[in-house]
């Protein structure tokens, strides 16, 4: 299966996010993807103002016509569409992305859950949910889920979608991707035995330099006498569409056969978790929402 990552410089408007992001779709079917993927944010190029207001005029609807759009070119391309956008809620915008399959039917909306409260997204409202969904592609039904940038810097994030299934993540993303990102993202992709799609900005967009990146989760071979690097693509720092073959094939051989993932999890051991009634003694603490 293959991913186009769209690791792309925003233009100064919805309008014109949306009139880039549908002539690179097009090109990402031509190259012969099966999915596209935006980094965050991608009607607003994340490029949030200092204040509440100022943000929610950013917003566009979640079913409007920048969304509505997407879904029309993955049905007219025949070809999967992760696109990005600042959502308007009722009362703050959400962090959201939507996955339309290649019949332009919308199989995943997910808003982050983590959103980042030390800065200008404590102004959104958290996404409060992590959902997986089938995907029709040409290559068969895929199981797919999503985190967005800081979702990833929580192991139960790509923990929860893996219990619920899924084969591959996609990771829309919005920072500098430096060593201990990416190791995060082949810690998640390791541990879950599952295949992890980043799409970032590249340079030249502020706090971003690209190498948007696609961990296949197959550490191990069977004939092979030392593991294998997972990372099958890592972009540079500039702008450009980016593909990577996944093998679902050797993924999901793989899984039958490996030890992480759910294969020896204790969760009776991890009740600690789950409570809301103990203090973490982090310094930061008295920060949480």
């Amino acid at each position: 299966m293959k991913i186009a990552l769209l690791q792309l410089l925003p233009e100064i408007s919805a309008e014109k996010n949306l009139e880039k992001g549908l002539r690179w779709c097009k090109k990402a079917k031509e190259a012969g993807a099966d999915i596209a993927l935006f980094p965050e944010m991608w009607s607003c190029g994340y490029r949030l103002p200092a204040d509440p207001d100022g943000i929610g005029a950013l917003a566009v609807p979640y079913g409007g016509m920048f969304v509505r759009s997407f879904g029309k070119t993955a049905h007219e391309l025949e070809m999967a569409v992760a696109v990005t956008f600042l959502e308007s809620c009722a009362l703050r915008p959400k962090n959201s992305m939507c996955l339309f399959d290649r019949y332009g039917r919308e199989v995943l909306h997910y808003s982050k859950v983590h959103t980042c409260d030390f800065g200008e997204e404590k102004y959104l409202t958290a996404g409060d949910d992590f959902s997986v969904c089938d995907l029709d592609t040409a290559q068969g039904i895929v199981r797919v889920g999503a985190m967005i940038c800081y979702d990833r810097e929580f192991p139960e994030s790509a923990r929860i979608l893996m219990l619920q299934g899924a084969e591959v993540i996609l990771v829309p993303n919005a920072c500098p991707m430096e060593i201990n990102r990416l190791s995060q993202l082949r810690g998640r992709a390791y541990e879950n035995m599952l295949a992890i799609a980043t799409a970032n900005y590249p340079s030249g967009q502020p706090d971003c330099n690209g190498h948007s990146t696609v961990f296949d989760g197959v550490a191990y071979l069977p004939d092979a006498a030392d593991p294998r690097d997972m990372c099958i693509l890592e972009a540079g720092e500039e702008e450009g569409m980016f593909l990577a073959d996944i093998d679902l094939n050797l993924l999901r051989e793989y899984r039958s056969r490996e030890v992480h993932g759910n294969a020896y999890r204790r969760p009776e051991s991890y009740r600690l978790l789950l409570s809301d009634k103990i203090e973490p003694p982090f310094i930061r603490a008295d920060k949480r929402k």
